[in-house]
């Protein structure tokens, strides 16, 4: 084998000290390859995947921080070091939404009922001091609803209300076509035949009552909830009068685990708020539901309430974010970085940055007011995403729909050019569905795109954004990541199939692994299934790729092991001791296989032909052509036993004709010979911990390259020209 293709290296300490030190002091050794492929590159134009300029498409995320996260962060040393991966534009994430939370992106600002500081707040766009934290404001309409995530706690929680932006005051349509409901799960399938609704102003007169005839949770919006709501036979209500009488549903009780109230006219009777406020006064409110049963004598007996796990759950349509100053969560954790300070401190890079505001539990003029804000300070924003993770809160596409129009026009009038978006889907490698509508219509975004369209209103969605977190943390194995190719371009097929049209960009606004920590994450088949994650991605013709979180966070504990969810070994104080395996993915990616701060890149179809008994793929291909004329492939080994050597071939079909690297040929690789992630508890951290290796080879025809097992390569040069 020619000395220019020894690409496997021997790894003892002394050697990783070397490495460390310097690249050219790392000793280089041969190791096998298992198997020779061919690795063919089609350089045609007209057959060209993608463009994209790297600064503005391929970034990382802010998150939620404690005040004293905050302040730890947002250091010189900590942001240089969170910038050295080489991301470039900054998605910010809205937590507080996450959480079932108002937030207020500046304390300065007025509440609709300023004797009592209460009701809806809408921040001021004066140009005071910088602000540097952001409070989040529990939200004491929620009352017994709850979601999937733990929702920000108040003092003042009381009754749940429906949100007034979705009655026809607001969205100038009848209430019937934006029904509201409140769904109680039992747990367990139990008898029932008969409810008491305590109703609160304003109540509905017009109701129906039903139960959950299905083989799945009726309320797993991801997966699809597979069955019906059947009406009880006595539970629509025409005339309702408010109160709290107990209501038969049926003679002999039905079995069932989930009940919905579905309402669709409101009394319009004021709460207990300031009744000048028409938004005090629209919608549905209700303080308690209570399910059992009622004999003939008309005795209502109750189910018997359970506590912990099996306590009866309550997920509502939506919420009323009315709440007051005494709701503000003052405490060190689930708070979000200032504006000024995001903005001001460096992390941005200088780009645009993705900015969020709150929909579901805002409100328009709050929205419209904070990016008046921003621009006022002259800070840039790509793109604006409007609300977080409605599917996650069950936030029907119509109303979700409904709001979106509301914020748009709010925004656009602020300004006209800014680029708005949604929906910022929870992770899903499939459709997210729901119950059907009046035409049998299932599909979460297909639902949503087609009110749009009705409306007269689809120009207003400037990109469709979602998170990507593919993999169940419990259940990951290595060949279970020779998966993520398909899983990334499939799910942006299926968002085409929806509806979503070819000119609308697709962007990951938040992705990792899997939704919650994992061993995986941080051993070396985090960082291979990052490669294939950003290669597959701008394949399938994605827009923008935002990898999660950019700031530090300590090594945890999961189901497969400990990890961190960064880029960094840290401890809680955000003390950085070492670097993660995406670290290092990222490092390949962004500084070795694209060029940042140099323009567009195109992007080509690549393959290998190396692959397993099974058929699997063992080494993935991406190639891009950069601004600076080379021809950068990205090379994913992901066989944990073997090195493999390839050929690489360039075709262009219109000449027919074959060629291939020539002259200097920049090769660079990391993996499981520089990097291994050592599971130590509290104490985890990699040895070796090595940056990539890089060298020079001579291109030509018959160069043979070698892929270390487990590893990502960087091949870069010339092509020969015929």
């Amino acid at each position: 084998m020619r000395a220019q293709n020894l690409f496997t290296v021997c790894w003892n300490d002394a050697m990783r000290k070397a490495a460390l030190a310097t690249v050219a002091a790392a000793a280089l050794c041969v190791t096998a390859p298992a198997q020779t492929g061919t690795v063919r590159v089609d350089t045609t134009p007209a057959h060209a995947l993608n463009s994209f300029n790297p600064d503005t498409a391929m970034g990382s995320s802010l998150d939620v921080l404690s005040k004293s996260g905050i302040d730890k962060v947002f250091t010189p040393h900590i942001i240089q070091e969170a910038l050295s991966a080489g991301w470039g534009t900054i998605t910010y994430r809205n937590n507080t939404e996450l959480r079932m939370a108002a937030w207020h992106w500046t304390e300065n600002g007025t509440w609709s009922d300023p004797a009592h500081k209460n009701g809806y707040f809408t921040g001021s766009t004066e140009l005071k001091e910088p602000t540097r934290y952001i409070l989040s404001y529990g939200l004491p309409h929620r009352g017994f609803a709850t979601s999937g995530d733990a929702p920000v706690s108040t003092p003042n929680l009381s009754y749940w209300k429906s949100n007034p932006y979705l009655t026809s005051k607001f969205t100038n349509e009848s209430d019937a076509l934006h029904p509201q409901w409140v769904v109680v799960d039992l747990k367990t399938a139990s008898p029932v035949n008969a409810i008491r609704i305590a109703w609160q102003n304003p109540y509905a007169t017009n109701y129906r009552v039903e139960y959950w005839a299905g083989t799945n949770d009726a309320l797993d919006f991801d997966s699809g909830p597979k069955g019906d709501w059947k009406p009880f036979p006595m539970g629509e209500v025409k005339t309702g009068k408010g109160g709290g009488d107990a209501l038969k549903l049926m003679d002999a009780p039905v079995s069932t685990r989930f009940v919905r109230v579905l309402m669709t006219s409101s009394s319009n009777t004021c709460d207990e708020h300031d009744a000048k406020d028409i938004r005090n006064c629209v919608g549905y409110a209700i303080r308690e539901i209570h399910l059992g049963t009622m004999d003939a004598s008309g005795a209502f007996t109750e189910l018997q309430r359970q506590t912990g796990a099996r306590a009866f759950t309550y997920t509502a349509s939506s919420i009323d974010p009315w709440h007051s100053e005494g709701d503000a969560n003052k405490g060190g954790g689930g708070q979000h970085t200032g504006f000024d300070l995001f903005y001001t401190s460096g992390l941005t890079n200088n780009l645009p940055a993705m900015i969020p505001v709150t929909m579901l539990y805002g409100t328009p003029d709050d929205a419209a007011a904070q990016i008046a804000y921003i621009e006022k300070r002259g800070y840039p924003i790509s793109y604006i995403e409007l609300g977080e993770e409605p599917d996650g809160k069950h936030a029907m596409p119509e109303d979700y729909a409904a709001l979106y129009l509301q914020w748009a026009t709010a925004i656009h009038k602020v300004d006209p050019k800014l680029k708005l978006g949604g929906p910022v889907f929870e992770g899903v490698n499939e459709d997210i569905t729901v119950w059907p509508d009046s035409k049998g219509r299932i599909s979460w975004m297909g639902r949503f795109v087609d009110y749009l369209k009705e409306h007269g209103r689809l120009a207003d969605l400037a990109f469709v954004s979602f998170e990507h977190y593919p993999y169940e943390r419990c259940d990951i194995g290595p060949k279970t990541l020779y998966t993520e190719p398909q899983l990334v371009k499939h799910i942006l097929e299926v968002w085409h199939k929806d509806g979503v049209p070819a000119n609308v960009p697709l962007m990951i606004d938040e992705d990792a692994l899997a939704n919650n920590l994992t061993g995986p994450m941080s051993t070396i088949a985090g960082g291979l299934w990052l490669a294939d994650n950003v290669g597959a991605f701008f394949e399938a013709g994605g827009a923008l790729f935002t990898h999660s979180p950019i700031q530090p966070q300590g090594v945890q504990n999961s189901c497969l092991g400990w990890a961190s969810w960064s880029n960094f070994v840290s401890n809680n104080d955000y003390d950085i001791k070492g670097y993660t395996s995406p670290y290092y993915a990222a490092h390949m990616i962004n500084l070795e296989w694209v060029q940042h701060r140099s323009g567009t890149h195109t992007m080509f179809p690549s393959s290998s032909d190396v692959k397993d008994a099974e058929g699997n793929t063992l080494v993935t291909t991406y190639t891009v052509h950069r601004p600076d004329g080379q021809w950068s492939i990205m090379l994913v080994n992901r066989d944990a036993d073997h090195p493999h050597t390839v050929h690489v071939v360039f075709n262009d079909g219109k000449s027919k004709k074959d060629t291939s690297f020539t002259g200097p040929v920049t090769t660079v690789s990391w993996g499981s010979e520089q990097y291994v992630w050592i599971n130590d508890g509290p104490n985890s951290h990699p040895d070796p911990d090595g940056p990539p290796v890089g060298t020079t080879v001579i291109g030509s025809a018959t160069t043979e390259y070698t892929l270390p097992k487990s590893s990502i390569t960087v091949l870069r040069g010339s092509i020969a020209t015929r």
